[in-house]
């Protein structure tokens, strides 16, 4: 069997809060493979959002291990987990996280903008080529505030393509969109996954953006308390339970 790109054994995480110990994680077990499209939901403190800052190795877990395609990285220093982060994942935020007064193109090059074997024209190429397969090539010397909230989404989503990740892994992506543009850019994450094949992981609280995800784990008190395949739990949000 294929090695899977996230897998997690008995995952704890506590934190001190003064004399208070908060166990956010309470033995998580779970892997994703190759080419998946997973949510997680949770309510505001069940620890999903420590779940997804350790498998963006933004985090390191009190205890247990985490495999990033077959490499322990839940142990790993400061340096190695940002060498793992510029490497293998893209992140997509609710917030989008630009740079203000600069161009669509100029926000995604910045991954690249230090890597000394990239000369300048190829930066812009590559910038190029991932604005248009979220189809903002058009967009591209546009300021962000010249763009709308799905425009400005698309292009953090372009950014965390730059460098072929392994990893998408996007924290409520279209928490900060009406409906309309949260589909559209939902079908963006849909066709990079089928498409592409890159390994899509996404928090949502909303269940209908989660029933375009062909996985969804359901987090409660640290722990996960329901898995869900395919259409499964989403007969009520029309057109998702016939996604593949």
């Amino acid at each position: 069997m294929a090695t899977p790109i996230i897998r997690l054994e008995n995952l704890v995480k506590v934190y001190k809060v003064g004399e208070t110990e908060v166990r956010a994680l309470r033995g998580v077990t779970y892997a994703v493979e190759a080419g998946e499209f997973l949510a997680i939901m949770g309510s505001s403190g069940s620890g999903k959002s420590t779940l997804m800052n350790i498998i963006g190795c933004l985090d390191r877990p009190t205890s247990g291990t985490y495999f990033l395609e077959g490499e322990e990285v839940s142990t790993l220093s400061r340096d190695e987990l940002a060498r793992i982060r510029n490497q293998k994942i893209g992140f997509v935020f609710q917030t989008f996280n630009l740079l203000p007064r600069t161009t669509a193109l100029e926000n995604v090059e910045l991954p690249l903008l230090y890597s000394a074997h990239i000369h300048s024209k190829q930066r812009v190429e590559l910038a190029l080529q991932a604005l248009e397969s979220v189809g903002l090539q058009d967009r591209a010397y546009h300021k962000t505030n010249q763009l709308s909230g799905g425009e400005q989404q698309r292009v953090a989503i372009a950014r965390a393509l730059l460098n072929s990740p392994t990893l998408i892994l996007a924290d409520e992506p279209t928490g900060n969109l009406d409906t309309k543009t949260s589909n559209e850019i939902i079908e963006v994450f849909t066709q990079l996954n089928q498409k592409k094949n890159i390994t899509m992981v996404m928090v949502t609280h909303e269940p209908d953006i989660a029933c375009f995800a062909r996985k969804r784990i359901y987090i409660r008190d640290g722990e996960i308390v329901k898995e869900e395949s395919n259409g499964e739990g989403c007969e009520n949000f029309s057109g998702k339970e016939s996604r593949p």
